[in-house]
C-alpha cells in the first residue's frame, strides 16, 4: 500500500536516503527542509519550506492522512564540557528536541487520522553510553529518547508508532569533519567492534523497516544502529 510520509530533514545525508528508498518503494513522500535541494528535485518530491528554529512552525500542505513522518535533523557538536556555553546546550536542544516537538505537535491530527501511523526520531549511541566531549548533545537526545517513550505510551491508543534510531557514526555530510581523511575512517571504524562505520543507507533502510506494516508491533524502542560499540567490546 502507498503511503504519505513527512520527512523533516530530507536534503541530505540518511534523510535523504530515506527519501530515495521510500518514493523507491512507491510511497508519497514530502520533504520538509531549510532549502532545495538538486536531488528531491530530481526524484520528482515535493518540497516545503520549514526552519525547525523558528519559534512558530506550520505545516499545512501536508496529507490529511499522514502514515508516516520521520524526523531527520541533527546536530554534531563536540568539545569539551568546560567549553560548551549554555548556548550551545539550548541550540543542541532547539535542533534536536524542540524541533521534533513542533512537528508532532503539529501533524498528531494526520496521524491519527491515518490509523496506523509510524513515527521515527534519530538520536545517537552517545545517549546511553558515556563518550567524552559528547555532553552537549547527549543531553539532548536523551531527552528526545525520553519524549519518544512517553509519546509511545500516549499514542498507542491512536495506533501512532513512535520509534527511536540511535545510530554511532554515520557517513553523512553532518559528520564530514570526523571522517574526512583516509586515517580519521580507520580509526573511526577500529573502535567499533565489527570494525566499521554507519551506512546512511543502511540506517535508511531500517527507517523504512520501521514505517512499514512488518514492523506495526514494535513501539516505543531505541534501536542501536552502532556496529556493537554500546553493547559489546572486541578483545
Amino acid at each position: 500500500m502507498s503511503k504519505n510520509i513527512l520527512v523533516v530533514g530530507g536534503s541530505s545525508g540518511i534523510g535523504l536516503e530515506t527519501v530515495k528508498q521510500l518514493v523507491g518503494q512507491g510511497h508519497k513522500v514530502l520533504v520538509a527542509n531549510r532549502s532545495e535541494n538538486s536531488d528531491l528535485y530530481n526524484l520528482g518530491v515535493p518540497w516545503i519550506q520549514l526552519d525547525v528554529l523558528n519559534q512558530m512552525i506550520e505545516l499545512n500542505e501536508i496529507p490529511s492522512e499522514l502514515h508516516g513522518l520521520v524526523y531527520a535533523p541533527g546536530s554534531i557538536n563536540l568539545k569539551p564540557f568546560h567549553r560548551f556555553s549554555l548556548n550551545d546546550f539550548q541550540q543542541d536542544f532547539e535542533i534536536n528536541v524542540l524541533g521534533a516537538v513542533k512537528v508532532l505537535q503539529n501533524v498528531y491530527k494526520n496521524l491519527k487520522a491515518a490509523k496506523g501511523a509510524s513515527v521515527i526520531l534519530f538520536s545517537t549511541v552517545a545517549a546511553q553510553t558515556g563518550m567524552s566531549f559528547h555532553s552537549s548533545i547527549a543531553t539532548a537526545k536523551a531527552g528526545l529518547e525520553g519524549l519518544a517513550r512517553s509519546l509511545a505510551a500516549e499514542w498507542a491508543a491512536q495506533q501512532i508508532r513512535i520509534n527511536v534510531i540511535a545510530p554511532s557514526i554515520t557517513d553523512t555530510p553532518l559528520a564530514e569533519k570526523l571522517l574526512s581523511t583516509e586515517e580519521k575512517k580507520a580509526a573511526s571504524a577500529k573502535r567499533h567492534p565489527l570494525q566499521m562505520y554507519g551506512d546512511p543507507a543502511k540506517m535508511a533502510s531500517l527507517a523504512a523497516y520501521l514505517l512499514s506494516d512488518n514492523a506495526e508491533f514494535i513501539t516505543g524502542q531505541v534501536l542501536k544502529a552502532d556496529g556493537g560499540i554500546s553493547a559489546t567490546r572486541s578483545l
